[in-house]
């Protein structure tokens, strides 16, 4: 593959264009054509940059890729650091409410479904009577 042809497929990547249509366009196997752009960081949908928005926390710049959800924060350190300090804006769809099957208790848990005691402490006692000892 010739200098020349590399630069084209990283412009016609950019452009959002598909490796067949590349790979038509200069006469060179889809394969080749996928190859070099995955070597190149060159892949997924498209590889065309649409917009950059700002992280919701740091107000760096987020690039936006089309074809994939947008993204909110520039790294997973800024999104874990935003949603420990704005909990009530989290929409948790998975908070399930129960009855602690040891102590009768009321109580929520967030993901788990299938929860059946309200803490560590009351699965022991229910689980081992009074936490004794299984030897």
């Amino acid at each position: 593959m010739t200098d020349e042809q590399k630069e084209k497929i990283t412009a016609l990547r950019r452009e959002g264009s598909g490796y067949t249509a590349i790979a038509n366009s200069l006469g060179i196997s889809k394969d080749t054509v996928k190859s070099f752009c995955r070597r190149n960081g060159l892949t997924g949908t498209t590889a065309k940059e649409v917009t950059s928005d700002k992280c919701r926390e740091c107000g760096k710049r987020v690039p936006q890729s089309s074809g994939t959800k947008p993204r909110i924060f520039c790294s997973k350190k800024c999104r874990v650091k935003w949603w420990h300090e704005h909990p009530d804006q989290i929409n948790q769809r998975a908070v399930y409410s129960f009855v602690c099957a040891n102590c009768g208790k009321k109580f929520t848990a967030y993901g788990n479904c299938h929860r059946k005691y309200c803490s560590h402490e009351c699965y022991i006692n229910a689980r081992f009577r009074g936490g004794g000892s299984h030897d």
